[in-house]
């Protein structure tokens, strides 16, 4: 009887780890498909892809005042019937609009990364080091910053860059985020995490305070401050509504702004410039996957 029942709970056990692998692999499909679906497509000729999604595609016809579709099917393919580079040509070699606007997202991102890096690291420490009313109640006032989405700020931040004379200039993006919260918030969460035991060694060796902050409490928080850059990477390179509002001009707009501005009619040029909008992102997860894992499943920084 009990090797009966035994076996019937291992049958159980191995139904149910199938039935979550089956629903796992349709949820990763799912997934992936738009993704896999955009790579394909930006390697087909203009002319496959007007006959696969002509339903999507219109032309406006001046001389008519309508539109005119291409075709009434709607055909998603993965393969291509021929691979061609010409739309990749096309972006990278006949168009400046193209990799203007992936610089000028370049430009905007990495010194938001960078330095809202430097300044959280330095006001996490400041935080994690030295307890107070007064650092509490600022703490607080971080987390609530950080709680409040990006439009409810827009406005401040707006008359904020008008009043400086920044509007329409790339610091009108670049400045708000640098001193944006939610690194703060993090990194000092990770900070307060690291032993008492290790900064007091460290004095009793005759360790000043930058010698602290930069041999102890850095190295400890790397995986976690690694894990913050390539969300912050992420979040401001598909940043869509500070551009619009703060920039008037079009040629400081980033890529993620122009994507959505594409010809309906340059769909095959859309699926290229997609790819190339992905690849930053993707390589810097595939670089720091080992250290985004261990900073958000390890969120302090020393290992029992």
């Amino acid at each position: 009887m009990k090797s009966g029942s035994i076996r019937k709970q291992k049958i159980k056990q191995k139904s149910g780890i199938i039935v979550l692998t089956v629903c796992a692999v349709f949820c990763a499909v799912i997934f992936l498909f738009p993704t896999v679906m955009t790579i394909a497509n930006s390697f087909m000729t203009q002319k496959e892809i007007n006959a696969n999604y002509g339903a999507m595609i219109s032309n406006f016809d001046s001389d008519e005042g309508k539109k005119t579709y291409i075709s009434d099917k709607l055909n998603l393919k993965l393969i291509p019937d021929k691979v061609s580079l010409e739309q990749y040509k096309t972006v990278l070699f006949k168009s400046s609009d193209y990799l203007m606007k992936f610089w000028n997202s370049v430009i905007l991102v990495v010194p938001i990364v960078f330095f809202q890096i430097v300044v959280a690291s330095l006001a996490a420490y400041s935080f994690a080091r030295y307890r107070g009313k007064l650092k509490e109640m600022l703490f607080f006032l971080y987390v609530i910053l950080m709680l409040m989405p990006y439009q409810v700020t827009l406005v401040p931040n707006y008359l904020v860059a008008d009043k400086l004379g920044i509007l329409d200039t790339r610091l009108a993006i670049i400045l708000p985020g640098i001193f944006a919260p939610f690194s703060v918030f993090l990194l000092a969460k990770v900070m307060r995490r690291i032993p008492t035991s290790y900064i007091e060694a460290a004095k009793l060796d005759g360790a000043g305070e930058i010698q602290i902050f930069t041999q102890i409490c850095l190295p400890l928080s790397r995986s976690a401050i690694f894990s913050v850059m390539l969300l912050l990477f992420i979040d401001y390179w598909n940043m869509v509504e500070q551009p619009l509002i703060m920039l008037s001009d079009s040629d400081y707009h980033p890529l993620s702004v122009f994507l959505s501005k594409i010809n309906s009619g340059d769909v095959g040029l859309a699926f290229a410039v997609a790819v190339i909008y992905m690849i930053p992102t993707l390589l810097m997860f595939l670089y720091g996957e080992d250290y985004l894992v261990e900073g958000i499943t390890y969120s302090g920084g020393i290992k029992g």
